[in-house]
């Protein structure tokens, strides 16, 4: 099969969808990649790199779009649908149900859309999203102390604290990947940590794995509303697979937050939980300020971190799509039923449940296209 590796063009996306060690794996089982060039320049890899793995290194992003099977990181912009055509294998980071024009246009053009974020396991872990989650998750409690600076907008605290003077308060919503990390690193600087999740069996999974070092709070409105207007930090860590994120954290939650406190929202991609983020933002201007309370809703946390991101990406796709690349979707879709959790888009019609929610659109059972074939 015929890879393509396309440069991610979203703002400051550094990452790739492939390490030149990604490509030996399939170079070594016949397959042929198609890498952009410079795709992987801001992971530090370099166009040399990848010719000596194997790959075909080209000079522009259609000679990598018209390849059988693509493999990116995000979702792609209004600029690429222009690449699509019917049959077509994209896998990436999709997040459909907060993306309505991507979604038309891998519909229209029959793309088969395949997305990391919903590939799951039968214990309903989803493994191609886990590493990103955890570097997001570190990356949150990180970000949040940098913005509490007065110099960033933030109140001028300290999460660690010092002698004499008490921690910062950091909330974290959602107990998953995400805010695991997240509240491992505010552990880690000191701050006093709250962790607020629906499930009770999973609070004291988070109670053994931290002890006494976080407090676990069952999520209900009553004690989110208590624990943001308490907090220097909230980090939103929620996520329904292939879903809208709920909203949890209302405007009037918001407003009692004091002046200069912090709110990271890692599920933003999916929509967020937060009433008062109505907008996503880059890298390059990353927060904006609502009722006193610095918003921070950058949508592609782990792009600032590239090489550790494109690292641990490859670790886990690759094998997935080696099985696609050996057996073709149809059956490798047929034999792994994490994998065809993944499909969201085939042969025109919408196949994730959550997605056609979103966007009312016609759900398609993806069990009975794969079996027409």
């Amino acid at each position: 099969m015929r890879i393509g590796v396309p440069k991610e063009i979203k703002n400051n996306e550094n990452r790739v969808a492939l390490t030149p060690a990604g490509v030996v794996s399939f170079v070594e089982q016949g397959h042929e990649v198609y890498v952009e060039t410079n795709a992987g320049e801001g992971s530090n890899f370099t166009d040399d790199q990848y010719a000596e793995a194997g790959a075909t290194i080209v000079s522009t992003a259609r000679e990598a779009w018209e390849q059988e099977m693509i493999m990116k990181v995000k979702e792609p912009l209004e600029e690429e649908f222009d690449y699509f055509y019917e049959g077509q294998i994209l896998l990436t980071f999709l997040h459909l149900a907060n993306e309505p024009e991507v979604t038309k246009a891998l519909i229209d053009h029959k793309v088969v859309g395949i997305a990391y974020e919903t590939v799951q396991l039968p214990n309903g872990s989803l493994p191609l999203l886990t590493p990103m989650s955890e570097v997001a998750g570190r990356m949150a409690s990180q970000i949040g102390a940098q913005f509490l600076e007065k110099t960033k907008g933030g109140k001028g605290v300290l999460l660690s604290g010092i002698p004499g003077v008490a921690p910062g308060n950091v909330t974290v919503i959602g107990g998953g990947g995400v805010g695991t990390g997240a509240a491992k690193i505010a552990v880690g600087l000191g701050a006093n940590v709250t962790m607020m999740d629906v499930n009770a069996s999973r609070l004291r999974e988070l109670d053994d794995l931290f002890g006494n070092q976080v407090n676990t709070v069952m999520s209900n409105p009553l004690n989110i509303e208590q624990a943001v207007a308490n907090s220097d930090l909230v980090i939103g860590a929620v996520l329904i697979p292939g879903a809208k994120a709920p909203t949890l954290v209302t405007e009037e939650m918001v407003k009692k937050m004091s002046p200069g406190s912090v709110i990271v929202d890692v599920a933003v991609d999916q929509g967020g939980i937060f009433e008062t983020i109505d907008r996503v933002t880059t890298h390059d201007d990353p927060t904006f300020e609502k009722h006193g309370v610095v918003h921070y809703a950058v949508a592609n946390m782990p792009g600032a971190v590239p090489r550790t991101s494109t690292i641990g990406l490859t670790n886990v796709t690759v094998p997935y799509a080696l099985q696609i690349a050996n057996k073709g979707y149809k059956k490798a879709c047929e034999e792994n039923e994490s994998l065809r959790k993944g499909i969201n888009t085939l042969d025109g019609y919408c196949t994730f449940e959550a997605v056609a929610e979103a966007h009312q659109l016609d759900f398609k059972d993806i069990s009975e296209l794969l079996a027409s074939k």
